[in-house]
Parts: structure tokens; C-alpha cells; sequence
């Protein structure tokens, strides 16, 4: 196939169960501008009495910095309150984050990941409840990204990991010691987009020589706005879903994907 090519999303293809998923954090992010007067203590009052399963919310500013530079004077930075933004709350168990904010709705879930049913179905239960509240006109991005981490790994061993790897100039080899590799790529023939990047980071405490984390992160995302349609909605994050796992079993070898399955397949 050409990458010109229009792309065929199969839904029923299937791909691999890992019940060792490496997924660190899943996102579903609907970025759209509420319609109704984004008040504080009107939209607080309104979601502690339909999330009782999410206490305690957390109010977000934006915060905007401005350097000033005067002849003959020492630069200084000032910093603003652009002003409130919206709210963000945490389950009890501290494993699903959710963010109602003034331009969106953010939906995560940390390790460990359950399933995509689980994922999908509490984003749109929470997402359904933004809708309501901010009445918005359109979607002007829909994402879904998954971000992974392997560990611990050499880092002259990222073979038995990647597909790809980072090689040095023909010319000068030199051993590795860093990697960051972005793409993104469009998707022909549907509106979508897939940004990936694949990176390594120390362990937190390099003395113990736990090696290095791989990162993987997967960011599939709509390239064109579009009716806050439930439906459409649901279709959408259906193909992203596939696109995602495309990727991801595309830039993971067999034999690492084998070690993530544990005992059931």
C-alpha cells in the first residue's frame, strides 16, 4: 500500500490481550468550549452532586508569564492569574482523573489498566455529565492517548523491544547514550491523525542501576471539528482505539508483546 493510500480500519481485527499491559496512563480528551457562563461556584455546586464518587475537586487557574526587559535594568518576570479554568477530581482509589474545564473535558486512567470497555464507558458517563453542564456547540479535538513504560532496559538492548532503533552516523560509531524519536502521521481517507514518540529515561534513582524506562506514547486525535454527537462520538473512538493498537503492535516486536501476556492469551 502507498502512503497515499486511503487507510482500511478493520473493527474486527483483533489484537493481543496483555495482562501485563505496560500502560502507565490512558487519556480521552474531548477539547470543547462551554457555551453557558463558566461561573465557579455555579458549575462546583452543580457536578458535587452528580460525581459523589469523585469528593473533593481541585480548582485550576491558568497562570500566564511575562518577561519584561528595561534598558539598564535587570529582566523580571511577572507572573498573572489568567482566571478559572474549572475543576479537576479524583476517584477514591485515585486511578481515574477527570477534568471539567471552561475549553474541555480531560479523562484518565493510571496504572493499572483494566480494560478498554472500562476506560471508554466512565469517560462517556463523565463526558455526558460535561456535555449537559457546557452545552457545546462543537468538538474541535477528540484524543485518545496511551503512554507506556518498559522497564527496566538496556539501553543497548532496544532492539529486543523495537522494531526500529536508533542507530548512529555510518560514519562515527558512537555508543547511544539517549533516544527521542517523534512522528506524526495522518491517517488518508478518515480525519485522523497518529503522533508517536518513543524515548528513554533514567530510573529515578540512577545509583541502583535499574537501568532505563522505555517510553511509548501513543497520541491518536480527529484532525476536523465536529457535532458533540453521542453516536459519532462512540464511532470515533472506536477507530481511534484500532489505530492506537495498530501502532502500538507495529513499533513492539513478537517476542516483547509475549512477555506482556502473562499466562493468558
Amino acid at each position: 500500500m502507498s502512503p497515499a493510500a486511503s487507510v482500511k480500519i478493520d473493527l474486527q481485527e483483533t489484537f493481543p490481550w496483555l495482562e501485563r499491559a505496560p500502560i502507565v496512563e490512558a487519556v480521552i480528551e474531548l477539547r470543547a468550549r462551554a457555551q453557558i457562563d463558566w461561573d465557579e461556584s455555579a458549575v462546583r455546586e452543580q457536578l458535587a452532586s452528580r460525581l459523589s464518587d469523585y469528593p473533593a475537586p481541585h480548582s485550576q487557574h491558568v497562570f500566564q508569564q511575562e518577561l519584561k526587559v528595561e534598558p539598564g535594568k535587570s529582566a523580571q518576570v511577572a507572573i498573572h492569574d489568567v482566571g478559572w479554568q474549572g475543576l479537576r477530581f479524583e476517584s477514591g482509589d485515585k486511578r481515574h482523573i477527570v477534568q471539567f474545564n471552561r475549553d474541555g473535558f480531560v479523562f484518565s486512567r493510571l496504572e493499572p489498566y483494566k480494560d478498554w470497555a472500562q476506560f471508554r464507558g466512565e469517560a462517556l458517563r463523565l463526558w455526558s455529565v460535561y456535555s449537559e453542564l457546557a452545552q457545546p456547540a462543537e468538538i474541535q479535538r477528540l484524543g485518545v492517548r496511551f503512554i507506556n513504560r518498559i522497564m527496566p532496559v538496556e539501553i543497548t538492548k532496544l532492539a529486543d523491544f523495537l522494531t526500529q532503533t536508533p542507530r548512529h552516523p555510518e560514519n562515527l560509531p558512537l555508543p547511544l547514550s539517549g533516544y527521542l524519536h517523534q512522528d506524526t502521521f495522518d491517517v488518508p481517507g478518515h480525519p485522523y491523525a497518529v503522533k508517536m514518540i518513543q524515548t528513554i529515561q533514567p530510573q529515578p534513582t540512577p545509583a541502583s542501576n535499574e537501568g532505563f524506562s522505555l517510553i511509548l506514547d501513543i497520541d491518536v486525535f480527529v484532525t476536523q471539528p465536529f457535532e458533540p454527537v453521542e453516536n459519532l462520538i462512540k464511532e470515533r473512538l472506536m477507530e481511534m482505539r484500532w489505530l492506537k493498537n495498530k501502532a502500538f503492535f507495529g513499533i513492539i516486536k513478537k517476542d516483547a508483546v509475549k512477555a506482556f501476556q502473562g499466562s493468558s492469551t
